[in-house]
């Protein structure tokens, strides 16, 4: 399973994102990801060129609200040339935009707000990433714990059962190793954290972001080793 590291708090990549880049991926972490707000334009190109020195694999995660807002997102990271898109729901959008949805991500069930909240079902979750994969797209991005009218492995498990094969990414509020290990265990591939990380709460008891980093992957691997 992989650890996305967000340039995120609160759903906004932070305004200094490009400090923490080094950072992590001095410590091992090889997926590195940001939001389509907080910055401009500028400051993404720039965080995708420190990404790719690194040898990471980028990410774009849409939270835009509005459909036109979500199209300006979608060309956006194509325009970057990002490695992954993540987020969004309009696949036909998706598809006239990106072509190939190979790298594409899109979130299943009803997004709503932001920060982003998720309404649905296990089975609208299911009919979604079906959806998703049937148009060819890489794999969905599961707003997991943020769902409002389902329990939160209940979806990952449905999502897991409906991808035929494609790529399962958890996103939003993943705040502890327990989340972690119930993600492994429920067939996740990989999960994003951004906010836990940057205000220390994934591990209170540790004072620097590097203890944060280093008790998320050490809680990666020992969840990946138990599911395996």
């Amino acid at each position: 399973m992989d650890f996305i590291f967000m340039l995120t708090r609160n759903d906004r990549t932070v305004e200094d994102a490009g400090c923490l880049v080094d950072q992590v991926c001095e410590l091992g972490v090889t997926h590195v990801g940001f939001k389509d707000v907080g910055v401009p334009a500028e400051t993404m190109r720039e965080l995708v060129a420190m990404i790719r020195q690194r040898g990471g694999t980028c990410y774009l995660e849409v939270v835009s609200t509005t459909p036109e807002a979500m199209i300006r997102s979608l060309e956006t990271g194509l325009a970057l040339g990002v490695d992954r898109i993540l987020g969004g729901t309009d696949l036909p959008a998706a598809q006239r935009i990106l072509g190939d949805l190979s790298g594409y991500f899109p979130f299943p069930g009803r997004p709503i707000g932001h920060p982003t909240q998720l309404e649905g079902s296990a089975a609208l979750v299911a009919e979604h990433c079906a959806t998703a994969r049937a148009m060819g797209c890489g794999g969905v991005d599961l707003l997991a714990y943020r769902a409002t009218q389902a329990d939160p492995l209940d979806l990952v498990r449905a999502a897991r059962g409906a991808l035929a094969g494609g790529r399962l990414i958890v996103a939003g509020s993943v705040k502890s190793g327990g989340q972690i290990r119930a993600l492994a265990e429920a067939g996740a591939d990989a999960f994003t954290i951004g906010s836990a990380a940057l205000d220390g709460s994934f591990s209170p008891a540790k004072g620097s972001f590097r203890g944060q980093i280093l008790d998320i992957i050490e809680a990666c691997d020992k969840a990946s080793s138990l599911a395996a």
